[in-house]
């Protein structure tokens, strides 16, 4: 969108904005979000997407009607929850016990 920046890499771009790359923000969205959803901020039903799970036949059923192997591994690594927890996870207490949504964006940042 900066004319004067298009000839130059995408890192390069980035780097010269001052902006993450897309993959960074969109972790970093993903973090705040569950952060809101765990301290009660976002009005979600935990229990529908935490406790639910499908039998290993519904799950072959799935593969092998309607999507590819390859499909079904991308399907996966989209869901929210996939993408998150092992990220979530590898956070510092510090940064997961924060008061609010500001202070963790800020520990997060750091």
């Amino acid at each position: 969108m900066v004319k004067s920046l298009e000839k130059f890499l995408y890192e390069t771009r980035l780097k010269r904005l001052g902006i993450y790359s897309l993959d960074r923000r969109r972790l970093r969205g993903d973090l705040i979000e569950t952060f809101e959803i765990l301290t009660g901020q976002e009005c979600v039903d935990c229990s529908r997407c935490l406790n639910w799970q499908m039998s290993p036949a519904d799950f072959e059923d799935i593969q092998r009607n309607c999507l590819s192997q390859d499909a079904v591994q991308q399907l996966d690594r989209t869901f929210f929850m996939s993408r998150v927890i092992n990220k979530w996870n590898k956070l510092p207490l510090e940064v997961v016990e924060a008061p609010s949504t500001n202070a963790f964006k800020n520990r997060l940042d750091k």
